[in-house]
């Protein structure tokens, strides 16, 4: 356990908050299923009562037209700075159920973690905000500084309601800054501090070169075959070498400088092992660049699938008519979703095979990347507080993949968003048998404390 004047408080009460995580755990709030509603509002009110028995004096449930926000105010000092506690408290499916080892809404702990779907992502977290924070007034009768709590219902389903709220009511959650209880650390022994997240851009594909299919053997050797076209066009969106070969697609990307090339050095990234957990035998991408500045620091243009013609069981023989293909790009610092989806269908119907007609489909959910500056207080705040509790520096981390929110906060509130959380990689969030460290529930409220009690003294 790291050293802190918070330990005992936490420790004298661990299995009373122990056994309300279990009850919050127990509330299936799958918000990507309709049977579920219900249970997604049970759990909204379950925080906003834990919160007022926090001390909290302002908490309210509101409704946006889906599922519902727990929004909270604790104002002390009007020339203090106001952070936003950030969290989501819906979860994914627990599907497939044959693959849990205990049921997934009832909590169990095997081996020093907590086994329950929602417990690493993000029901863990975000009641080790609400604890501190209780923590805090306990000892001192209020937060340190003025906190803005924002608990949404929605994140496993790309948050459709948050946006519109914050674009709507701005100034009613109003912070200089967010805290987000959601995020990961690097792994079970070194602290990390998240600085950037890529960004999304998605499309889907279509080729048609007939209006029907065809008998391979009276049409093949004479029409064009979709899916042949698919192929030869699927194969234009990347050189031999493996960069994305789209005209302007690198326009707005930078090279890594020196500091972020040394931070990324001191990562303590092993490249055989992560690959090879997944059956990677040879490594491919973008050349110049070494993989963690590949999935770090550069975009990627992916086949997320392809198909046409027959794909069943036995043999038809048939010269397909249509094919299909879906991409999605992650993109990084400066790279505008719009933009690259029109750089992607110049470049289709560039290349399009002849005698194959194009539909080019615009995905939603597109999604800027967010970074944040390296020189924020508030995130040099938190690198002291793990430098301190830890006794050595946090590694400095990015995100290969995209966190909507993060971009949603900056945009309508103008606020930067700093991770402050802690489930590790390979919890199985989203998987079967999802688990959080009894150890990281420790360590997650006595630092939340030792945060904002830092934040406060600046």
């Amino acid at each position: 356990m790291i050293e802190s004047s918070w330990n005992s408080w936490f420790a004298e009460r661990e299995e009373t908050h122990l056994a309300e995580l279990f009850d919050f755990l127990r509330i299936p709030s799958v918000s990507a299923l309709p049977d579920h509603r219900s249970d997604v509002r049970r759990a909204a009110n379950w925080i906003a009562d834990r919160m007022r028995q926090a001390g909290i004096p302002d908490v309210e449930v509101l409704e946006t037209g889906g599922h519902p926000l727990v929004i909270g105010h604790w104002q002390v000092d009007l020339a203090k700075p106001t952070a936003m506690i950030y969290a989501h408290y819906d979860v994914q499916p627990p599907d497939p159920l044959d693959l849990w080892e205990s049921p997934p809404f009832e909590p169990e702990i095997r081996d020093g973690k907590i086994y329950a779907r929602g417990s690493g992502d993000d029901k863990a977290g975000l009641l080790a905000t609400i604890l501190a924070v209780e923590a805090m007034a306990a000892r001192d009768g209020q937060p340190p500084i003025n906190l803005v709590f924002f608990f949404e219902g929605e994140e496993e389903i790309s948050s459709p309601s948050v946006a519109p709220y914050l674009r709507e009511n701005a100034s009613k959650v109003k912070a200089d800054f967010v805290i987000s209880a959601d995020g990961m650390m690097l792994d079970e022994n070194t602290p990390a501090l998240t600085i950037s997240t890529k960004g999304i851009a998605g499309c889907e594909i279509v080729l048609t070169t007939a209006s029907t299919d065809m008998h391979s053997g009276l049409y093949g050797a004479s029409v064009r075959n979709a899916a042949q076209a698919m192929a030869e066009l699927v194969a234009s969106f990347h050189d031999d070498a493996g960069r994305v070969a789209v005209k302007g697609f690198y326009n707005q990307v930078n090279d890594p400088t020196d500091r972020e090339r040394e931070e990324l050095d001191r990562v303590p990234f092993d490249a055989e092992r992560y690959f090879g957990a997944v059956g990677v035998s040879d490594l491919w991408g973008e050349p110049g660049f070494y993989p963690l500045e590949r999935l770090w620091l550069r975009p990627t243009l992916d086949i997320n699938g392809m198909w046409s013609g027959f794909q069943g069981s036995g043999s038809k023989t048939v010269t397909p008519s249509e094919a299909r293909v879906k991409i999605t790009c992650r993109l990084v610092p400066d790279q505008v979703p719009a933009d690259i989806l029109d750089r992607l269908e110049d470049h289709a119907r560039a290349n399009c095979p002849p005698g194959a007609t194009l539909k080019f489909i615009g995905r939603e959910g597109s999604a800027l990347p967010y970074a944040i500056d390296r020189e924020h207080p508030a995130l040099l705040a938190a690198e002291e507080t793990l430098r301190d509790l830890f006794g050595s520096d946090p590694a400095i981390i990015r995100v290969g993949g995209t966190i909507p929110i993060a971009q949603d906060f900056k945009q309508e509130l103008d606020a930067d968003l700093i991770f402050f959380a802690w489930s590790l990689p390979d919890c199985n969030a989203h998987a079967p048998n999802e688990w959080f460290r009894l150890e990281d529930f420790r360590v997650a409220t006595v630092s939340t404390c030792e945060y904002l009690e830092r934040l406060g003294r600046a």
